[in-house]
């Protein structure tokens, strides 16, 4: 796997993206923290509305900004969408409001939605061969599960002398060495049939081909079964942690490792995975391990709800939903690249942020405001969501994705 990284380009390209996810790993802590400073037991709705108004960005914007950026050098893109997160970054200390909190979450996660899709549609560029496109997939979500697990860490022991508004900074540095690293790379360019598209031809280029691609439909489906795990953990961790089981604030970041762990572990293996029993069944496989972790939520919110008990198998819980998400997610990306050409793949893959994240639309409001209401029916609705959605998945993929990679 790490053989990719005698590629310098991709190298300083892995070695951007690794700072920027410590960055906004410790946001992650920061953030719900804030939440529970500003609004208290109610921080699960804060932090939900300010999830999905990072999806509304990711969902609304995304499209917009890629077509808009398609001719412009990869790298000016890049860089200036880390200046404005390294910004906004060092003015959330500030904030004393939950509105403000929507408004440079806004900012921060448009700038988002600009960096990750154009970052991502470069790897295939840089490395063209598949199985190293493969190996380089593994090594990024290693790279996000290391984030999870770290960061939550390196999060818990700063709190020990810093408040977590010094959190902040951390993620303010993180955006700034990932600017410097992408200016310090050579970065390569883009096909060149965009170039001769109007913005308006450009603009649904992405969903166009998701429409006509039938792995990419079956994706459109693991998507709503990640969004459902992924939001109870992202969400309702803060409320487990400190209203639940009435625990400090490291309590947070041990949950947010657990999840870390689960995810980082099955990371190593799928290359392995891969090339032995396709992406596709990989992917059925995660399906299936997300639907149990959820049902597992259930029944441990229903138990802790009621009686106190239940931290250890909660963490269990988050082990098992990290384990399912990395099974869909990092694989996944092998069907965009081979749906894909050069020259429309900033937009494809521009296509699958916005339409995954779309998911999120839908769970973390059901995380959050629903979970405000009750955690054991919030856990219910978004494993009805992901049975749902796995089983129209997997049927899908028995019927026509048989013999799909």
């Amino acid at each position: 796997m790490l053989r990719v990284l005698r590629n310098t380009v991709y190298a300083r390209l892995f070695a951007a993206q690794v700072v920027a996810l410590l960055g906004t790993g410790l946001l992650t802590v920061a953030l719900g923290l804030l939440a529970f400073d500003i609004a208290g037991d109610a921080a699960g709705s804060v932090l939900g509305t300010a999830l999905t108004i990072k999806m509304v960005a990711y969902v609304g914007v995304a499209p917009l900004i890629a077509a808009l950026v398609d001719r412009l050098p990869r790298k000016a893109v890049l860089v200036t969408a880390d200046i404005v997160r390294f910004a906004i970054a060092l003015a959330l200390p500030s904030v004393g409001e939950t509105w403000q909190i929507y408004v440079l979450v806004f900012v921060l996660q448009s700038a988002s939605a600009t960096f990750t899709p154009a970052f991502q549609s470069l790897i295939p560029a840089v490395l063209p061969e598949p199985r190293d496109y493969t190996r380089a997939l593994s090594l990024s979500r290693l790279a996000y599960d290391l984030e999870a697990l770290l960061s939550p860490l390196i999060a818990g022991t700063l709190l020990v002398v810093v408040t977590f508004h010094d959190l902040f900074a951390g993620t303010a540095i993180g955006f700034a060495l990932s600017a410097l690293l992408v200016v310090s790379t050579r970065v390569p360019g883009t096909g060149d049939e965009s170039a001769t598209s109007s913005f308006w031809q450009r603009l649904p280029a992405g969903a166009a081909v998701f429409a006509r691609t039938p792995s990419l439909r079956f994706l459109l489906l693991t998507n709503m079964v990640v969004a459902a795990g992924t939001a109870i953990v992202l969400v309702d961790s803060v409320v487990y942690a400190r209203a639940v089981f009435d625990l400090d604030d490291a309590a947070l970041a041990i949950a947010l490792a657990c999840y870390g762990i689960g995810s980082l572990v099955t990371a190593l293996s799928i290359p392995w995975l891969v090339d032995r029993a396709g992406v596709i069944r990989t992917m059925s496989i995660g399906v299936a391990v997300i639907v149990a972790g959820l049902l597992a939520a259930v029944v441990v919110t229903a138990v802790a709800t009621a009686s106190g008990a239940g931290w250890e198998a909660l963490l269990g819980t988050w082990v098992l939903l990290g384990i399912g998400t990395s099974l869909v997610n990092t694989p996944s990306s092998r069907l965009l690249a081979d749906a894909s050409t050069p020259a429309n793949r900033t937009l494809v893959y521009t296509a699958q942020f916005a339409l995954s994240h779309a998911c999120f639309l839908v769970t973390y409001p059901v995380a959050g405001w629903l979970g405000a209401l009750s955690l054991t029916g919030a856990a219910g609705t978004l494993f009805g969501i992901a049975f749902a959605a796995a089983t129209a998945a997997l049927l899908f993929s028995r019927r026509r994705l048989r013999t799909a990679a």
